[in-house]
C-alpha cells in the first residue's frame, strides 16, 4: 500500500523514516530536522565522513533523539546537481531493500521530489521495487514487502503513478524470475489474458494453428524443437483517437533457451529463463499504460516459444521462409530470437503503426560490447531513435546507440538465401542481429533495443536484488506518454 504524508518528519507514526544526504550539498530539509532534533549527530557524522552521501550509501541511526520513529535511515543521493528521475528510483530503492530485510508495518519516505514533484512517482515506484526479490520458493524469505509505504507530501496524481509502475515492474520482474516450468508459452499467455481483463486491454492470442495459417515460418522453426507449442499474444490499449496509428512494442518471447542443437554449456542455460524479458517487459508496459489510462493507441506483441533440443528441432543448414516471404538460411539454432522477431515484426507491420520499438535479449555480443547495465539501441530512422534515447535518460534507464551503417548489410549475406541467422563471424554481432531484424521492418520508424545485459542481474545491485530487473517499462511508459494526444 502506497500512502502520502505530510506529517512533521519528527512526529510521523512509521517504524523507520528514510532521509536523503547529497555528496556536495549536505542534508536535505528532512535530514536536518533530525539532525537538529538529534543535538547535530548527523551534521558530525558527515564532517567526520562517517556519512558521505555518496550514491545509495546507507546509514542507519537507531532511536535518534527527538524522533518519534525508532530508525532514520539515511541515503546517499550523490551530487545534487545530477540528481534526477533515475537516481530517485535507486536511491528509493537501495533504502527500501535494506529496510525489508525484516517485515515492517509502515516506513515514511522523506526524499527529494524536485522542484515540481516529477521526482516522486519514481522514488514511489523504486521503493516498491527495492523491497521484493527473487526468492519466490524460499520458505524463509530474504525480502519481505513493506506494508505501507508512506511518501512525504506525494500528490494523487504522482501517488498514482508510481504506485502503478512499480507495480508493473514487479510485474515484469515476476515473469522473469519464475522457473521455466512455470513460464511457457501457453502460461504466459493465459497469464496475459487475465491481466488483461483484469485492466481493460484488448487481447488477442494466436496458437500454433493460427500461426501455421498466418505463415510465420520462422517463429514455428524455433518451437518446433519443443513439446511447449508455440503462442503470439497481441495487446491493445486505445486510449488516443480513433483515426490515431498506434505505437507498437514488440518483445521477443522465448521462455527457455536450450540453444536447440546448438547447445550452450550448463553454466549458459542457467539464467535463459530470462530470454523472455522483452515479453514481460512489453506486457508489462501495456497494462501500465492501460492502468494510467493514457490518451493514446499502443499495441504490444510478443512472439512465445521455448527453443529446445531434439529430433524434430530446426537444423544447422535448414532454409526457413518468413512471414514476409523472405528465406533465411540457419547457421546457428543460439541465435533464434531475431528468428522468433521476424515474423513478430511482420505482424506488426499489418497494424499500421505510427513507430516500432522491439526489446529482447538478443545477444552476448551487445554485453561484450557495453558491458551487464547498459542496453544497445539500433534504428532505421534517427529522429525515432532521439525520442527513445531521450525517454531512456528521463528515466535513467542506460541505453546506447549503436551504428547501422548499410556496409553491415553484408554480414547477414547468404549464399543459399535471402539472409542467414548470424553474422560474420565474431564481429559486431549485435550489429548483425540489428540488421537481420531491419530486414523485417518496411519504412516504418523502429528501434531495437538489445536488453541482454541489463535485463537479468547475475549480482544483487545496491537497489535490487539479483533476478530480473524490469529494466525499461518506465521507458516504454515514457514513450507513450509523450505520444499522448498525438
Amino acid at each position: 500500500m502506497v500512502t502520502s504524508t505530510q506529517q512533521n518528519i519528527l512526529t510521523v507514526d512509521a517504524e523507520a523514516v528514510v532521509v536523503g544526504v547529497f555528496s556536495d550539498s549536505g542534508m536535505t530539509n528532512p535530514a536536518m530536522a533530525i539532525d537538529r532534533a538529534g543535538g547535530g549527530l548527523l551534521a558530525r557524522l558527515i564532517e567526520s565522513k562517517e556519512v558521505a552521501g555518496k550514491p545509495y550509501e546507507l546509514t542507519s541511526l537507531w532511536s535518534p533523539p527527538g524522533l518519534k520513529a525508532p530508525l532514520a535511515l539515511v541515503v546517499g543521493l550523490g551530487e545534487q546537481a545530477r540528481f534526477d528521475q533515475g537516481m530517485a528510483y535507486r536511491a528509493a530503492a537501495a533504502a527500501a531493500r535494506q529496510l525489508a530485510g525484516r517485515q515492517r508495518g509502515r516506513v515514511a519516505f522523506y526524499l527529494p521530489g524536485g522542484p515540481n514533484g516529477e521526482f516522486t512517482a519514481s522514488g514511489i515506484s523504486g521503493a516498491l521495487v527495492g523491497c521484493q526479490g527473487q526468492d519466490l520458493y524460499r520458505a524463509e524469505k530474504k525480502r519481505h514487502p513493506i506494508g505501507e509505504i508512506a511518501w512525504a507530501e506525494a500528490s494523487d496524481a504522482a501517488l498514482a503513478a508510481g504506485n502503478i509502475i512499480g507495480e508493473n515492474i514487479n510485474l515484469a520482474r515476476l515473469l522473469v524470475n519464475e522457473p521455466p516450468q512455470e513460464i511457457f508459452p501457453a502460461s504466459f499467455t493465459a497469464r496475459a489474458a487475465e491481466i488483461a481483463q483484469e485492466c481493460g486491454l484488448e487481447i488477442e492470442i494466436w496458437d500454433q494453428d493460427r500461426l501455421e495459417r498466418e505463415r510465420c515460418g520462422s517463429l514455428l522453426a524455433v518451437a518446433q524443437g519443443s513439446v511447449r507449442p508455440p503462442r503470439l499474444v497481441m495487446l491493445r490499449h486505445s486510449g488516443g483517437r480513433p483515426d490515431q496509428r498506434p505505437l507498437a512494442f514488440i518483445g521477443k518471447g522465448v521462455t527457455f533457451d536450450s540453444g536447440g542443437l546448438s547447445l550452450k554449456p550448463s553454466d549458459s542455460m542457467k539464467t535463459m529463463k530470462c530470454d523472455m524479458a522483452g515479453a514481460a517487459t512489453v506486457l508489462a508496459a501495456l497494462t501500465a499504460i492501460s492502468r494510467l489510462k493514457l490518451p493514446v493507441n499502443v499495441v504490444g506483441i510478443a512472439g512465445l516459444v521455448e527453443n529446445m533440443p531434439s529430433g524434430s528441432a530446426m537444423k544447422l543448414g535448414d532454409v526457413l521462409t518468413a512471414r514476409n516471404g523472405k528465406t533465411i538460411e540457419v547457421q546457428n539454432t543460439d541465435a533464434e530470437g531475431r528468428l522468433v522477431l521476424a515474423d513478430v515484426l511482420d505482424v506488426a507491420l499489418g497494424l499500421k503503426p505510427s513507430k516500432m520499438v522491439d526489446l529482447a535479449t538478443l545477444t552476448g555480443a551487445c554485453v561484450v560490447a557495453l558491458g551487464v547495465d547498459v542496453a544497445g539501441a539500433m534504428t532505421n530512422r534517427q529522429a525515432w531513435c532521439d525520442e527513445v534515447l531521450a525517454a531512456a535518460r528521463t528515466c535513467g534507464e542506460p541505453l546506447w546507440q549503436l551504428p547501422m551503417f548499410a556496409e553491415y548489410r553484408d554480414d547477414i549475406r547468404s549464399e543459399v538465401a535471402d539472409i542467414r541467422n548470424t553474422g560474420d563471424g565474431r564481429w559486431a554481432g549485435a550489429i548483425a542481429g540489428g540488421k537481420f531484424l531491419e530486414e523485417f521492418v518496411g519504412d516504418v520508424p523502429w528501434v531495437h533495443l538489445d536488453i541482454a545485459g541489463p535485463a537479468f542481474y547475475d549480482k544483487p545491485k545496491p537497489w535490487l536484488d539479483a533476478g530480473g530487473s524490469g529494466m525499461f517499462v518506465r521507458t516504454l511508459v515514457e514513450l507513450a506518454r509523450t505520444h499522448s494526444g498525438n
